[in-house]
């Protein structure tokens, strides 16, 4: 069996509507798949049934059911292949995600069901969490997991929301030197950007950026430009 995940760097790009950009790439991920369960943890400010209600408003075409509505969550995910469904994370807060993922005990169950080829869609924290760890977030640890480990779908680092803009007068740390301070520890370790309205896409053993916008590869002292549409399956090989 092999992973078939989206994983979206976020639900909007510029002033569109709420993954108006996304639907295409999603509805395309799915196939004929048109059940979705809907991984809510990563919501702070908003509640998770109003999550849930914003992404079945804007997937139409889908049913989409919030895991936290299920009496038990693990059977949910380890049924979701037999049951024809996809398993969707959205954005908001990675360490409340990651934190809530172990609170429930659905690292384990998670992985298996991405392993056994359920279909994953994520946006942001959703994404986030399909690397080697969330070490590489942009957002606040303001909950404590119990480990920063995450899924491992790939076996590297990511960085949704990547941006390279620097206001003028700003004098905190770029986005760039940040990730540089993780690779200047971890220098084996990739880091993948990606830039808003983007997405990698691991289908069939292969992994591409898509969209129109490039992204960058971080690693040791280095910083590599990759292409909409480029193949980064060697990234899949990468030794951590």
């Amino acid at each position: 069996m092999t992973a078939h995940v989206l994983m979206l760097s976020s639900s909007r790009q510029g002033d569109e509507a709420y993954l108006e950009h996304a639907r295409s790439l999603i509805l395309a991920h799915l196939g004929s798949i048109r059940d979705l369960i809907f991984i809510p943890y990563a919501a702070v400010t908003q509640s998770y049934d109003n999550y849930v209600s914003a992404v079945a408003s804007a997937l139409p075409e889908c049913n989409v059911t919030g895991l936290h509505t299920f009496d038990n969550p693990i059977q949910a995910i380890n049924n979701a292949k037999v049951n024809n469904q996809a398993i969707v994370v959205g954005g908001g807060n990675t360490f409340h995600l990651m934190h809530t993922i172990y609170q429930q005990n659905l690292l384990a169950p998670l992985q298996h069901a991405i392993a056994e080829s359920t279909p994953y869609i994520g946006w942001s924290a959703g994404s986030n969490i399909c690397g080697q760890s969330i070490r590489t977030t942009n957002d606040m640890p303001i909950v404590e997991p119990k480990s920063f480990n995450a899924l491992n779908v790939v076996p590297f680092q990511l960085n949704p929301h990547y941006s390279d803009y620097h206001p003028p007068g700003h004098n905190g740390e770029t986005r760039d030197q940040r990730l540089a301070e993780f690779t200047v520890l971890n220098p084996g370790t990739p880091v993948v950007a990606i830039r808003e309205g983007t997405a990698l896409s691991l289908s069939q053993q292969k992994l591409t950026l898509v969209g129109e916008k490039g992204g960058f590869i971080f690693l040791g002292d280095e910083k590599r430009s990759i292409a909409p549409n480029d193949d980064l399956t060697e990234l899949l090989n990468s030794s951590l």
